[in-house]
């Protein structure tokens, strides 16, 4: 029999690997009910808009009736193509300001700037509806009439930040010899800039523009304050549909705005691991 060599004693069995090994069957049954009381809504609304009776309690078969209606509705069309739209323009003009104020934040060698990236985070936390009814209040004060336009510049207001926070990171990261390189070379700065900074900035503009797109699509709270009588966007013409009942087209409709969010969230995390594992902006390495 073994001892111990100290006292004598026989040594203490070693603990199996069940006690390491054992599952949190607490936390995995939290995060489960989460995910279903997160996710079950959104399956029932995708469920019902495949169902062939006018009911949203009870399903019968499956059929593409309301996404058939969904097509025919020129009412909800108009509101699509103007959801496209005012998403296509905030997306461009927040990806413009957004790149020029990413680069003079981070450039700027004053307190100024400092001042200004704390500015910049301040969208980012207020709740949008304060931003929503500042931009009523302020496009009534000037007297402008509630338009596709007065959408377009509210978003573009509301998105500038999120650009500048995605792309400021990028441009601090950036080796600024390169770009002096490249002008001891010959190159003026907006060659420079044109060049060398914007194709290695190319990857977190196009996911941040992806983003945007996504963001404004699904937007209703800043819309709703600032669009016009009609057309609508298609959020704000959903919103106004759903108060005289709901409607299966309604859950077409709504389907087919997640799928396409699923598939541009999908897209901007993609675009830069793409960029990445092809190397395609390898012009920084001279490749």
């Amino acid at each position: 029999m073994n001892r111990h060599p100290m006292n004598g004693r026989p040594p203490r069995p070693r603990r199996g690997r069940r006690g390491a090994e054992r599952r949190p069957w607490f936390a995995i049954a939290v995060t489960a009910v989460f995910f279903v009381l997160l996710y079950l809504p959104i399956g029932m609304v995708v469920l019902f808009s495949f169902n062939s009776q006018k009911s949203l309690t009870v399903f019968k078969s499956f059929s593409l009736r309301w996404y058939s209606a969904f097509f025919h509705d020129h009412v909800l069309l108009s509101s699509l193509g103007m959801s496209l739209q005012v998403s296509l323009v905030a997306m461009a003009g927040s990806v413009v300001l957004g790149v020029a104020l990413a680069l003079g934040l981070v450039r700027a060698r004053s307190r100024l700037g400092s001042y200004a990236g704390l500015i910049m985070m301040v969208p980012l936390i207020t709740p949008e509806i304060v931003t929503g009814v500042a931009s009523l209040l302020l496009f009534k004060g000037l007297g402008v009439t509630l338009s596709t336009g007065t959408v377009m510049i509210a978003e573009i207001t509301f998105s500038i930040s999120y650009v500048t926070v995605i792309l400021r990171s990028r441009v601090a990261a950036l080796n600024p010899e390169v770009e002096e390189a490249a002008m001891d070379l010959g190159a003026t700065r907006w060659q420079s800039l044109r060049l060398v900074t914007l194709p290695a900035l190319l990857p977190a503009i196009l996911a941040s523009a992806v983003l945007i797109f996504a963001l404004v699509f699904d937007d209703f709270v800043l819309a709703y304050f600032t669009t016009g009588v009609d057309p609508q966007p298609l959020a704000v013409r959903i919103y106004s549909a759903i108060r005289f009942g709901v409607e299966p087209t309604i859950n077409a409709v709504g389907s087919l705005m997640l799928l396409g969010s699923i598939l541009l969230i999908a897209l901007a995390l993609a675009i830069p691991r793409f960029f990445g594992r092809r190397g395609g902006l390898d012009i920084l390495s001279g490749e």
